[in-house]
Formats: structure tokens, C-alpha cells, sequence
């Protein structure tokens, strides 16, 4: 897929409209409102099914190692916060938006969706 030139691409998601983010500045809940859309295109666009759990491997893999055994641990909202907050201030930085189709940032921060809804991270 890719953007025709009169489709306006999104903002990040810490740009959004939406309502504020949580006091302590997590993204995880902007980061949720704006790619959960995607996570319904998981039904019918396999490359993105692979692309998506790619990408969340690599995250757990980078936040679940812990020690010399490498065992793996539960999945830690303060650390996938900061990790999320990083990756969006890189964006920012290089000018990123959102495409109408698919690039590695929205693979990234769609994995990071799908994590966040899978280990409950937005509950309280």
C-alpha cells in the first residue's frame, strides 16, 4: 500500500487530538487510541500478521532479557512506556508520519499496541 499524493498522513501519536495522555506521560494509552484500528487489519493483510509479530518478538526479547540466563519475566508497562517514548521522540525527530500504508515505524508501534492489549498495560 502507499500513500496517493492527495492522502494526508497522520500525526504521531503523541500529536493526537485525542485527549491528554496520562499525567506521568505514558504514550501507551496514544499509542493504543491511534493503532488499534490497525490491529483489526491483522484478519485479512497476512504480511502484516508477520510483520507486527516480528517486531513484537524483538520487543520482548529486548525487554524480557534479564541476567546471564536470559530467563524471560512478565512484560513491564514502566519499561515498554520508556522504550515507546524513545522510539516516538525518534520519530519526531526524523519528521515522521504516519503513512496511509505500512513502514517500520507503523509495524513497531502497532507491535507495541498489540502488546499493551495483550498483557493488560493500560489497566490501573
Amino acid at each position: 500500500m502507499s500513500a496517493t499524493p492527495d492522502e494526508s498522513p497522520r500525526r504521531l501519536p503523541s500529536d493526537s487530538a485525542a485527549p491528554p495522555h496520562r499525567p506521568d506521560g505514558c504514550p501507551l494509552p496514544g499509542i493504543v487510541a491511534d493503532f488499534s484500528p490497525r490491529l483489526a487489519e491483522l484478519a485479512f493483510e497476512p504480511c502484516l500478521v508477520a510483520a507486527v509479530d516480528q517486531h513484537a518478538a524483538e520487543l520482548r526479547e529486548l525487554l524480557y532479557a534479564q541476567g546471564p540466563e536470559l530467563q524471560p519475566r512478565r512484560l513491564n508497562r514502566a519499561e515498554l512506556s520508556d522504550y515507546a517514548r524513545g522510539f516516538l521522540d525518534r520519530l519526531a525527530e526524523i519528521g515522521w508520519r504516519e503513512p496511509v500504508g505500512y513502514d517500520f515505524a507503523v509495524h513497531r508501534l502497532t507491535a507495541i499496541c498489540w502488546l499493551v492489549r495483550q498483557n493488560g498495560l493500560l489497566a490501573v
